[in-house]
């Protein structure tokens, strides 16, 4: 309403005007030369105003002809983004229905219509793949990584291809350009240390993987990989015994490693750690393997186990050392204490059947014993050992790799399932 009142003042005002014009009267006098033109002064005023407006009418004439190819480009433009986006949502379509011939002609629609944006390559990737076309896959992630917008995405279609060919070398290469291109994703860590297990690249394994007793197998497999003589070897040993004091192999290595270097009180002291957290019958190998007195044998056992008496293994190991040393009282106390825990496995019994034979030599009484523990011994469960998760074979010592099916991290200190006797 505000704006109609000031149109209608504005016109009246320009009413007034031109009625005062032709109330003054006067003319407008034009000479050229010897030609003169007199014009009433209102007729000058209108031709004045025509000028004017027709020099308007010509210039926004002049402007819009120089606007039309632009809008017309524009409009273009706006109808192919329209009919490409149509044309990606029909490649996604045919991608999800599994058609890969109908999705690469769509894709070539959406990249006629939008060109080679990060999307429609994508999208041309993965219909080539769909249809088994690697190669023309890989020019398109080829293309992505090209982009520094999209440099990520064409690196893991890359990544991905060559994983699939078992180019592992390549597909380590990928992965760190990834990592680069992208720092922090999780996906790719992941990536990166699976491809570093596969190539039995255990240092960057090592460096890759999450922190926890898990990198303690990885941190000995990477000293493995060290010169011997080197201190990086003897550092990575003492992180992987550190890292989990449990682990038998982590802590026969740093033992030995520091016997060597002339410390044999501070090896012994990382076997009872060892021992302490988990035993092991090879930390009481290394531990009294040297004494050859029996009774210097039982009382190093005693020493190595004061962390961890009533463990199974504790047990055992008393208890036979005992029998060798003549103990019997002793070797009956620790065997009959390890069977009471409902934790004995088959050497417990033999072990029984030994210290029977020692007290009671070679009598009737004696040989029936025996037989009892024998017996037992037969339906007990078979004695912990080194055995591959993934082919179930049987391991004379631990591993990164299993030397039969190949597989990495596998092997473990396990007790096989005792299998059922068959009847007849």
């Amino acid at each position: 309403m505000r704006r109609a009142l000031v149109y209608l003042a504005l016109l009246a005002l320009g009413v007034a005007g031109v009625l005062y014009m032709a109330r003054l009267g006067g003319a407008v006098e034009i000479r050229v030369g010897d030609v003169q033109v007199i014009v009433p002064f209102a007729v000058a005023l209108l031709l004045l105003a025509i000028f004017f407006l027709a020099l308007h009418l010509t210039l926004a004439a002049i402007a819009a002809l120089r606007r039309w190819p632009a809008k017309r480009r524009a409009k273009r433009e706006a109808r192919h983004r329209v009919e490409g986006e149509a044309a990606v949502t029909r490649a996604l379509v045919a991608l999800a229905a599994g058609t890969p011939e109908v999705a690469r002609l769509e894709v070539r629609r959406a990249r006629d219509r939008l060109g080679d944006t990060p999307q429609t390559l994508m999208l041309t990737a993965e219909a080539e793949r769909l249809a088994g076309r690697e190669e023309a896959a890989a020019e398109a992630f080829h293309a992505l990584a090209a982009r520094p917008d999209s440099r990520f995405l064409g690196l893991r279609g890359l990544l991905r291809q060559a994983i699939q060919r078992e180019d592992w070398a390549t597909a380590q290469r990928l992965a760190r350009e990834a990592e680069a291109a992208q720092p922090g994703a999780a996906w790719l860590r992941q990536e990166r240390e699976t491809l570093a297990l596969r190539t039995r690249d255990w240092r960057e394994a090592l460096a890759l993987a999450a922190p926890g007793t898990a990198q303690a197998p990885l941190a000995l497999a990477a000293a493995s990989q060290e010169p011997a003589e080197g201190g990086r070897a003897a550092e990575l040993e003492r992180q992987a015994f550190q890292t989990d004091p449990g682990f038998a192999p982590a802590a026969l290595a740093h033992a030995r490693r520091l016997k060597e270097a002339g410390s044999p009180r501070r090896a012994r002291q990382v076997l009872e750690e060892a021992w302490k957290a988990r035993p092991h019958p090879d930390l009481a190998d290394a531990y009294i393997g040297a004494e050859a007195d029996p009774l210097q044998r039982v009382k190093a056992a005693e020493q190595l186990v004061h962390g961890n008496p009533r463990h199974p293994e504790s047990h055992l190991l008393i208890g036979r050392l005992a029998v060798e040393a003549g103990l019997t009282g002793r070797a009956r106390q620790e065997l009959e204490a390890l069977t009471a825990t409902g934790q004995a496995d088959r050497r417990a019994f033999l072990a029984l059947s030994d210290l029977e034979e020692a007290e009671g030599g070679d009598t009737p009484e004696t040989r029936a014993a025996q037989a009892k523990w024998l017996r037992m011994a037969a339906t007990a469960a078979p004695e912990p050992r080194w055995r591959c998760s993934a082919c179930g074979t049987d391991q004379p010592a631990w591993a990164p790799v299993c030397p039969h099916c190949q597989s990495v991290g596998t092997i473990g200190w396990t007790s096989p399932q005792l299998l059922p006797v068959a009847a007849g």
